[in-house]
């Protein structure tokens, strides 16, 4: 630590306060309720979507925000995301709380700790995984255990400094945020660049190539079960359409029927390698090729279709996962809610095609090579991203060990 900087724990140099609840008092007061959903990936508070509500003028007087408050997230996130994000207010103008699955942290001494100095260092402990370790876990909500977390520990240099350093992170995050944004967009790119080959190819076909309806050239367009399964930690693997993305079978996040079921359901011709599932409600038009000599069961969610000697299963998949077809699917969708596509729509999308199976393989190593240029391209720009989010923690370490 360097010289002059002292070491004190949150509880020492800010109070905290709980989040706002309506009340059922008169008078009441329209006020603006920062919520989870307001927590941008970056610590900043996106106030875009803020619900206003009427509440009791005693809690809210207790409750307002003020400019530096610091609003911190004690309950929510899921699985992979973590509690403990937090957001600077930054408003000067308006009525604002915050919601109960938050509390405000507020600098008890503002020529102690400068607001943004303690917002970036926050961060840290959130980012660094920190704060990880400082959650319980209960009905896929997580909460943090909050007596824990005033007793992180704060380097805290002279008011002078810690402005200097607020301005030093600014600054680099400006800049690795630009290049952030510009491999995004590249990323973007690159994944548009097969979607508008991909189409090309569909779209304009060429001499020897003609045009039928899927079930002209498919032996079999059927779906799953129409049963809502029950679940066991072992038995026979079931598929939905959760298990579906473009191209492959996500074999790692399976589920699991008994044989009981599995007998009831298997009525239905089986699905074999070379297959297709075809996801027909939730994420529609999205289709997988069955790459695995397994025995599985389907549910209702996924269309199985099998093609006839007319179409490899290869070309096939490359259609379907087409912009072209998925153009057609959009169409033929179905109910409010959730949209699906009904077994007779599908039926009655048209591909167009070569009548070689010569030129359909030509075809598929065409797009085979197109698209691992593409995917190699993708996991570079996904690597870049990755790396500058680390350089952000990277800066923030060096700054909060004094070694900037």
């Amino acid at each position: 630590m360097k010289e002059g900087w002292e070491i004190k724990s949150l509880e020492e140099v800010c109070t905290f306060l709980n989040g706002l609840w309506t009340g059922k008092k008169p008078p009441y007061q329209t006020v603006g309720v920062i919520r989870n959903t307001n927590f941008t990936k970056d610590g900043k508070l996106d106030d875009s979507e803020i619900v206003y509500l009427n509440v009791e003028q005693s809690q809210f007087a207790k409750r307002k925000l003020h400019f530096g408050d610091i609003i911190l997230e004690k309950s929510g996130g899921g699985p992979k995301q973590p509690v403990g994000r937090v957001v600077l207010f930054d408003k000067v103008d308006g009525d604002f709380s915050f919601s109960n699955f938050t509390s405000a942290i507020r600098i008890a001494k503002n020529q102690e700790i400068n607001h943004s100095y303690l917002h970036q260092f926050l961060i840290f402990m959130y980012v660094s995984g920190v704060t990880e370790s400082m959650q319980s876990h209960s009905t896929g909500i997580r909460n943090l255990k909050f007596e824990e977390y005033k007793t992180i520990q704060i380097p805290i240099p002279p008011l002078s400094e810690q402005q200097r350093i607020v301005s030093i992170i600014d600054e680099a995050f400006e800049a690795i945020d630009r290049a952030i944004e510009n491999t995004q967009k590249n990323l973007q790119n690159a994944k548009e660049l097969f979607e508008s080959y991909l189409n090309g190819v569909f779209a304009e076909g060429g001499e020897g190539w003609e045009e039928k309806t899927l079930k002209e050239v498919c032996a079999k367009i059927t779906d799953g079960t129409h049963q809502t399964p029950k679940y066991f930690d072992d038995g026979v693997i079931f598929l939905s359409s959760r298990n579906v993305t473009s191209g492959k079978i996500d074999w790692d996040n399976i589920k699991y029927i008994d044989e009981k079921q599995h007998l009831e359901m298997h009525k239905r011709v089986a699905p074999r390698v070379g297959d297709i599932l075809l996801a027909k409600n939730g994420t529609t038009g999205v289709a997988a090729i069955v790459d695995r000599d397994l025995v599985f069961d389907i549910y209702v969610s996924l269309a199985h279709i099998r093609v006839l000697d007319q179409v490899t299963p290869e070309f096939m998949l490359y259609f379907i996962n087409s912009p072209l077809a998925k153009k057609q699917f959009n169409k033929r969708l179905k109910g409010s809610g959730v949209p699906n596509l009904h077994l007779e729509e599908i039926r009655e999308v048209s591909i167009l095609f070569p009548k070689s199976k010569i030129d359909q393989k030509s075809t598929v190593e065409q797009l085979d090579a197109m698209r691992a240029e593409t995917q190699s391209m993708e996991l570079v720009y996904k690597k870049k991203i990755n790396n500058l989010e680390e350089l952000k923690k990277s800066v923030l370490n060096k700054v909060f060990a004094g070694e900037l």
